[in-house]
């Protein structure tokens, strides 16, 4: 593998693994906060991030070596609105700037499993920051918990969708076997 298309694998990975943890710390402040459908959107997303962390860490298999990676990152804990513009600022770079510059390094560098793992991703990403944007509005209009309905994350590319899950993902064409269901809790009083 190219030398600058595995930097930028190892890099996503690293901006990946964080995000999935990230998500996971504000999807409990969310929880706290009493926020549950953010939280769950939180954890969903997360789940979305592991995806892509693993895809890129599978693409890295030339064996095993140290390696230092530089990745981006939001840091800082703080009230759920503060952490989803967090993470809409993460989903930004990562739209914007990060995954389109290393899909065209792959592709100039004619890695094509590595084309495809930032493929997904950036798909993926933009449908991330669209919930995140969604969810701040609500709970900064209303002070409320937003209303979401079910959270679909497809298993091979971490494509996130609000609804039912879709016969395919529009993505990689995964069926809808390949999807985890982040639903909406009930509580009963």
């Amino acid at each position: 593998m190219h030398a600058i298309t595995a930097a930028n694998l190892r890099n996503a990975h690293g901006g990946e693994s964080m995000a999935h943890m990230r998500y996971l710390v504000w999807g409990a402040e969310a929880e706290k906060e009493g926020f549950h459908n953010v939280a769950r959107l939180f954890k969903a997303i997360s789940a979305a991030e592991k995806v892509h962390a693993t895809s890129h860490f599978r693409e890295l298999k030339d064996g095993i070596y140290d390696a230092l990676c530089a990745s981006t990152a939001v840091f800082g804990l703080g009230k759920t609105s503060l952490n989803l513009q967090g993470g809409i600022m993460g989903e930004t770079y990562e739209i914007t700037e990060m995954y389109p510059t290393y899909l065209e390094t792959a592709k100039f560098q004619g890695e094509k499993g590595a084309e495809q793992s930032f493929h997904y991703a950036l798909a993926a990403e933009r449908t991330h920051a669209a919930l995140f944007q969604k969810a701040k509005r609500a709970i900064d209009t209303t002070g409320k918990d937003p209303d979401l309905g079910p959270i679909q994350i497809c298993k091979v590319c971490g494509w996130t969708y609000e609804g039912e899950v879709p016969d395919k993902c529009p993505i990689c064409s995964a069926t809808r076997e390949e999807f985890d269901t982040f639903a909406p809790l009930v509580y009963v009083k």
